[in-house]
């Protein structure tokens, strides 16, 4: 059932990744009423700012973005932090949610709730089958309680809320950190810096056989207000591309992309980690929604934002 215009939706975590694109999103499609915090304006972990906050503004609906998020260093180093924050935040909002009679509720995860060694692709029911991946089961955890706290007030108390689980994303806003970013963000910045400094040759970890899954974060925006309008049950729904490629396949595109002329070689004695990791998309797709941004479109499209926002470093 399509959101009616002028609904009051708060989108929390509104400038991260995922919560910038979800707000993109719902500006070109005419949505005007948007509630907007910034982590001064609103700190999530704080329960009676939450619920303060609700009692005055009374959002309709609620896009539940904001997560405290890292990389494998991250996680090892503040496994407290993880754990503790992500419950905070995903408690408070849930909650506020039910008592102020929010009329629907999405909840986003991640596709690291998944055990270790999970079947390819990944379908929803092998959530809590075999135990997590170690370097991330803090912030897992958490996420894992935010789609089981959705289920448990939908149970108890009728409440519309459901959960989304995205797969690796990629986009405007992503994290081109030197040292903790992500797989597809942390190429394009290297290739991008082998050229401009004019080097003959870029050396990437690995063999480059790994499968991974890609997702441009404008169709997960998409994917967000698709399953608002046309979901209401239980189970989560995984979000993906439903297609793979190798890293290697990624790092050739890549350098195509960026315009890098030099050589790609390969460091075989560093660690491949997980060979494939996609998630089955099949109910997704089921429901009626399907991707529509290309790799190599969403590859050039992100790589012209980080010429703009970054290029100048």
């Amino acid at each position: 059932m399509p959101i009616d215009a002028s609904a009051k939706i708060f989108v929390a975590g509104h400038r991260g990744l995922v919560g910038s694109a979800v707000v993109r999103k719902l500006h070109q499609l005419g949505y005007t009423n948007l509630l907007l915090r910034t982590h001064s304006d609103l700190d999530l972990t704080n329960q009676s700012a939450v619920e303060s906050f609700f009692a005055a503004e009374k959002p309709q609906y609620v896009i539940l973005a904001a997560a405290k998020v890292g990389g494998i260093h991250a996680n090892n180093t503040y496994p407290a932090d993880f754990i503790t924050v992500n419950l905070q935040i995903q408690t408070n909002v849930i909650v506020s949610s039910f008592n102020h009679k929010v009329q629907k509720l999405l909840f986003l995860g991640s596709s690291c709730i998944y055990p270790k060694f999970a079947p390819q692709p990944i379908p929803e029911n092998a959530l809590l089958t075999a135990p997590l991946e170690p370097t991330n089961e803090w912030y897992a955890i958490a996420k894992i309680a935010g789609i089981k706290m959705c289920q448990a007030y939908r149970l108890q108390h009728n409440f519309d809320a459901i959960s989304a689980m995205p797969t690796n994303l990629y986009g405007t806003n992503d994290n081109f950190h030197p040292e903790n970013s992500h797989v597809l963000p942390a190429l394009l910045r290297r290739f991008h810096e082998a050229k401009i400094n004019n080097l003959d040759k870029v050396v990437v970890w690995g063999t480059g056989s790994p499968l991974r899954e890609f997702l441009h974060v404008d169709d997960l925006a998409d994917a967000v207000i698709f399953l608002l309008e046309n979901y209401s049950d239980l189970e989560h729904v995984n979000v993906g591309s439903g297609s793979e490629v190798t890293i290697k396949e990624l790092a050739e595109l890549v350098k195509e992309v960026v315009g890098f002329k030099g050589e790609l070689i390969w460091d075989s004695t560093k660690p491949d980690g997980t060979p494939r990791k996609l998630m089955d998309t099949s109910k997704l797709v089921g429901l009626g929604w399907t991707p529509k941004i290309s790799l190599r479109d969403g590859l050039v499209d992100t790589y012209k934002w980080y010429l703009e926002n970054y290029g100048k470093q």
